[in-house]
């Protein structure tokens, strides 16, 4: 029986750590509360947005984590009370229905102070998070990469700062996931705010290192006359699909929020020859808590340094323009104009989820916006659409570089090779004494270069 005991332990010390953290979440029961403010009796976000969506969302992002969700719970507030957020009728409805189902986890979808926080913990006798501390949770155990990882446990230290902090994981784990589940052989103490600051400071060294290391790989990437195309987009867009589907690889995509956490970036070649760097990044959300769009704004440089975006767009959702707005509100936070038609496609994907009345309508309203903003319909699981994609990339990236029409004489092998290594050859024509006439894409970073070698050859209007 001892041995026995003894094995059982063995196996659970050799478990992964994401495995054990899908244990504890699936034999959590949870509610998801929505409590959203209405004015004047519209139930209806800023964005337009209903609040049955924004709860199923928010049901979507505790599943992300493996919650075994008991129910969700749509709350209508007429004013939000400073101790509990909740009415206190809310709040004693709530505790006896948490106390009768045994709950051990509230998600409030809503950004709570942490005095109400440790209120409502103590109304309801059992862990409360906020939308922020779930997207934390979320992060914690998408992130793989280094920076990603680093990203996260800064964002959630200081999320932690100023709240009682039960059992912290971070501090022994050294990564994101289940902080507010706790973890093995961890004690409910309140972490010490010294410890957590001398922690944080670490952590800023690293990432400087780590960002060091980046701004190197980019400069190098930048030396290879690539334009750099990325995709952005709302969370479960997607993206990730749309990136395979272009590249042949094989990114994590799933029917899941916040699936894609970390950037990949894949070199790939468009059909009439063009090169260009693909680069995949984190799902936007509504309410993206702004120490999060601060955290991961270096996971986003890709996105910031890209000549074309790819603004990708669920156009089965229902929410799909109040997603888009909120898309958008994220790309002005970073410095993009996502109004830009030169360097912004709309790509609106899962074509293949619409009827075909819903469809003809979208292609409808595609058309009617002015050609250089149109919005290309797709749907990245089967394929429809991405040679107009591919068309409408290769046009952009014409409008931001120049061409240059230039002679080579005949075995000016020297200056055909630098051509290849710093431009993108578009047309190449054989004169009969070996001489060669070439149009020439370069890259606005390599132009001055160019005219100071060819110095003879002429840019194309």
């Amino acid at each position: 029986m001892a041995a026995s005991r003894g094995n059982d332990k063995e196996r659970a010390a050799t478990k992964p750590l994401d495995e054990i953290e899908r244990e504890i979440a699936s034999n959590t029961r949870a509610y998801v509360v929505g409590p959203y403010l209405q004015k004047r009796g519209v139930a209806l976000d800023s964005n337009q947005r209903s609040f049955a969506a924004r709860l199923d969302e928010a049901v979507g992002l505790a599943a992300a984590i493996d919650l075994t969700v008991v129910e969700p719970v749509q709350v209508l507030l007429t004013a939000l009370r400073p101790a509990t957020y909740l009415g206190k009728g809310k709040v004693d409805e709530l505790a006896e229905r948490i106390k009768i189902e045994e709950i051990g986890l509230v998600v409030m979808d809503c950004a709570l102070s942490p005095v109400q926080q440790r209120n409502l913990e103590k109304a309801f006798g059992c862990k409360v998070i906020d939308r922020t501390g779930l997207i934390l949770e979320i992060f914690g155990r998408r992130a793989r990469t280094k920076e990603g990882a680093l990203q996260v446990e800064l964002a959630h230290l200081n999320y932690q700062k100023s709240r009682l902090v039960r059992s912290w994981t971070h501090l022994e784990r050294q990564r994101g996931g289940f902080g507010f589940l706790g973890g093995p052989g961890e004690t409910q103490i309140e972490a010490d705010r010294r410890i957590i600051q001398e922690r944080m400071t670490k952590i800023e060294r690293d990432l400087e290192a780590v960002k060091r290391t980046r701004a190197l790989h980019r400069a190098s990437r930048k030396r290879v006359p690539y334009p750099i195309v990325a995709l952005v987009g709302y969370t479960n867009a997607g993206k990730s699909t749309l990136f395979n589907r272009l590249t042949s690889a094989e990114v994590l995509a799933q029917d899941m929020l916040f699936a894609t956490l970390d950037p990949t970036a894949r070199a790939i070649k468009l059909p009439h020859g063009a090169r260009i760097m693909l680069s995949d990044t984190v799902g936007f959300i509504s309410d993206l808590p702004t120490q999060l769009v601060a955290a991961f704004r270096a996971t986003l440089e890709d996105a910031i340094e890209a000549d074309v975006l790819l603004h990708v767009r669920d156009v089965s959702h229902e929410d799909t323009q109040a997603q888009a707005a909120d898309v958008q509100s994220i790309l002005r936070d970073l410095g993009i104009n996502p109004d830009d038609a030169r360097r912004v496609i709309e790509v609106w994907n899962k074509a293949d989820l619409l009827d075909e009345a819903e469809r003809a309508r979208q292609l409808e309203v595609a058309e009617h916006r002015p050609e250089e903003a149109r919005p290309v319909l797709v749907s990245a699981l089967t394929g429809e659409g991405i040679d107009r994609l591919t068309r409408a990339i290769e046009a952009r990236i014409a409008l931001t570089r120049p061409v240059y029409v230039l002679s080579l004489a005949p075995g000016d092998g020297k200056s055909l090779a630098w051509l290849h290594a710093n431009g993108e050859i578009l047309s190449r024509k054989d004169a009969e004494d070996g001489g060669l006439t070439l149009a020439v894409r370069l890259p606005p970073e390599r132009e001055g270069a160019f005219t100071a070698r060819f110095p003879e050859a002429a840019r194309q209007s």
